[in-house]
C-alpha cells in the first residue's frame, strides 16, 4: 500500500474470503474509506489470525492512524482484538449484515425443523398447500400479496409457534430500523431478549449467546448507523475478478487486481 495517496482513513472493514469454494483458505481484505468517500483496498492478508492482522495495523503510518474513527467487522474476536489493541479509542462496529444473518438463521432453521414435523403429520394434500413457504416465511408480511399472506397464516395456523418466531424475527429488525440510540437500542434488545426467553422460543438460544458476548459492538451501530456495506460489495467486485481470471490463488497478484479495479478508472480513466 501506497500511504502517501491516503490523507485520512476515517473507516476501516475487515472482512475474509475464501480463494477456493469449499475450503478454508481465508485470506483478510482490509479495505478503507478515505477523506473523500472513497473506496480504497488496503490490504490482503495471508490468513485471519490475530497477530496477522495486528502487524498489518502496526504499519499504518502513524499520522493515519490518528484519522481512523471506526472499524467494522464481523462477529470473529480476532479482528475485533486486533483493532482494540493496536489502534486506540477507534469504535468497532459489528456489520448489521453478519447480525440479521445470524438471527434470521436461526428462525430459518426452526422453520426448517417444523417444515419436516408437518410433513410427517400433515396428510399429502394439505402438505402440499404449503409449497413455497420458505419465500414467504423469509419476507415481511407487509412484502406478501393478499394470497401469499393467506398462505403463510395457513403455515402458521399449522405451527403456531412458527408465528410466534416469525413476529419476533420482524420486531428485531424493526429495532435495527427505527432511530434509536445506542442506549435505547440496549434497552429494546433487552427487553427482546427477555420476552424471547420468557416465550420459550429456544430456536433463538445461539443468537442471544452472541448478541450478549458482542453487545457494545453491534450497539455501536446505532452511533452513526455505518455498516460494511462497502466492503460487501468489494467481496462480491472480488467475486468477479475470480470468476474472470479464473480463480487467482496468489494473494499478490489478488492484491494487484482488486487495486486495479478499485484505483484504476479513479487514476486512469477517461471521463
Amino acid at each position: 500500500m501506497d500511504w502517501e495517496t491516503i490523507k485520512s482513513l476515517p473507516l476501516l472493514g475487515l472482512d475474509e474470503i475464501a480463494l477456493k469454494k469449499g475450503h478454508k483458505d481465508f485470506v483478510v481484505i482490509i479495505s478503507g474509506i478515505n477523506e473523500g468517500g472513497e473506496k480504497c483496498i488496503l490490504a490482503v492478508l495471508p490468513n485471519r489470525k490475530k497477530e496477522t492482522v495486528k502487524i498489518f495495523l502496526q504499519s499504518i503510518p502513524v499520522e493515519i492512524k490518528r484519522t481512523i474513527q471506526r472499524a467494522c467487522v464481523d462477529m470473529y474476536d480476532g479482528y475485533s482484538n486486533a483493532v482494540y489493541e493496536e489502534l486506540h479509542g477507534v469504535e468497532v462496529v459489528v456489520d448489521r449484515f453478519h447480525v440479521t444473518k445470524s438471527y434470521r438463521a436461526c428462525a430459518d432453521n426452526a422453520r426448517i425443523k417444523e417444515m419436516k414435523t408437518l410433513k410427517k403429520t400433515l396428510s399429502s394434500e394439505d402438505y402440499a398447500q404449503l409449497k413455497g413457504v420458505m419465500w414467504l416465511f423469509r419476507k415481511s408480511l407487509w412484502d406478501l400479496n393478499e394470497e401469499q399472506q393467506i398462505k403463510l397464516i395457513q403455515l402458521f395456523n399449522y405451527a403456531p409457534e412458527l408465528k410466534q418466531i416469525y413476529i419476533y424475527r420482524e420486531a428485531l429488525t424493526g429495532i435495527f430500523n427505527r432511530p434509536l440510540s445506542k442506549s435505547q437500542a440496549e434497552a429494546e434488545l433487552n427487553s427482546w431478549v427477555e420476552q424471547v426467553r420468557n416465550l420459550k422460543l429456544d430456536c433463538f438460544s445461539s443468537f442471544i449467546v452472541t448478541l450478549q458476548n458482542w453487545q457494545h459492538e453491534i450497539t455501536n451501530y446505532f452511533l452513526r448507523r455505518e455498516t460494511s456495506g462497502f466492503v460487501e460489495g468489494l467481496n462480491n467486485k472480488i467475486k468477479v475478478i475470480k470468476r474472470r481470471c479464473y480463480g487467482i490463488y496468489d494473494i499478490g497478484r489478488l492484491f494487484q487486481h482488486i487495486w486495479l479495479d478499485v484505483e484504476g478508472r479513479r487514476l486512469f480513466g477517461y471521463a
